[in-house]
């Protein structure tokens, strides 16, 4: 299986924490599985950071790489297809949240499922494991 990690899914594995379900754990764990990391998640790290929503480390850039590099996850980018695709997605009053959208786009374009706690993600359409 091909797993896209939600920030707070990423965040939560990397820093043990129990709001990450036993379900995502376990799929985490299973080396089979490949764990993808979207470049969306650092950049809204780092403006949630900015903004004061998140305690992390500076600077950010070789958080990332270490962190990437120790869990052996893929990162992927956000390409012309992942950014057109989302003018595909539906829209709801209640949720646009503009990385949730990209995430969206991302695990559609890919083929991936996504991890999230996020209920949100299952009107677009996508596998969502949680």
């Amino acid at each position: 299986m091909r797993l896209l990690l939600d920030t707070h899914a990423f965040l939560w594995w990397i820093n043990p924490h129990e709001r990450l379900s036993r379900r995502a754990r376990e799929a985490l764990a299973d080396g089979d599985n490949e764990i993808v990391v979207s470049t969306i998640t650092p950049w809204e790290v780092a403006i949630k950071s900015a903004i004061g929503r998140f305690d992390m480390p500076r600077p950010l850039g070789p958080f990332f790489e270490r962190e990437f590099a120790a869990n052996g996850v893929r990162v992927l980018a956000v390409e012309l297809a992942h950014a057109v695709a989302v003018r595909e997605l539906p829209v709801f009053a209640d949720h646009r949240d503009p990385f949730d959208r990209m995430l969206a786009a991302q695990a559609r374009s890919e083929g991936l499922a996504l991890v999230s706690a996020d209920a949100n993600f299952d009107r677009y359409g996508i596998e969502r494991l949680w």
